[in-house]
């Protein structure tokens, strides 16, 4: 984990991309994100709030693992939460978007 302060969003994200630089961290980051819209879709068409805490559970989840298991590093979350979560979108919709890969720029 980085003992850096920084002061904007535009430091952070190059320091949140170098702790995913396993494919398979960002595999499980995007599985994560996934899974937290698809339940956060479904407790509001259920009406049931229950599956935004599976949403929460499962996106965790998967990241705590990539980053423990693959990645060998600490999540930055807990250093930077809200940095970390806008973070964890951002690289999720630049995946669906192409402009970043499962490792990387490509």
């Amino acid at each position: 984990m980085s003992s850096r302060k920084y002061k904007s969003f535009q430091e952070f994200y190059p320091y949140y991309l170098s702790e995913h630089r396993e494919k398979g961290t960002r595999i499980l980051h995007f599985i994560g994100t996934t899974l937290f819209l698809l339940l956060v879709s479904w407790a509001i068409w259920s009406l049931n709030a229950w599956f935004i805490l599976g949403g929460v559970v499962a996106a965790y989840g998967c990241a705590w693992i990539g980053h423990f298991f693959v990645e060998k590093n600490k999540p930055a979350t807990f250093q930077y939460p809200i940095w970390s979560l806008i973070s964890d979108f951002k690289l999720y919709f630049q995946i669906w978007g192409g402009k970043e890969g499962f490792v990387g720029k490509e």
